[in-house]
């Protein structure tokens, strides 16, 4: 994704060098964040991923179960239930392929 336009008009190289030497005038420290890569396997990430759904199946279930009889009616009983009735064994039995040798 593109960096929005700072201004109607492309900046010179000269300009980004001043801009960033303003940007750093000041002498604090620059902090970058990045965020830390996922070494699992492919397959490791479908079976941690279709894992977390079981359990969210299982969470909502339970959430619907504790709902009161008077709100047995409403869309949020309808969307619990959509949830809880999706067949997740289907996910549960695909095996990915191996890849490469690598996994």
């Amino acid at each position: 994704m593109a960096r929005p336009s700072i201004s109607e008009t492309a900046m010179t190289g000269a300009e980004r060098q001043a801009r960033c030497r303003a940007r750093h005038a000041d002498g604090a420290p620059i902090i970058r964040v990045h965020r830390p890569v996922d070494r699992r396997s492919r397959i490791q990430r479908w079976n941690d991923t279709v894992t977390a759904l079981t359990d969210l199946q299982g969470e909502y279930a339970a959430w619907l179960d504790a709902l009161p009889d008077n709100q047995q009616e409403s869309p949020t009983v309808e969307a619990l239930r959509a949830i809880i009735e999706l067949d997740l064994s289907e996910l549960q039995a695909i095996e990915p392929p191996r890849g490469f040798g690598r996994d």
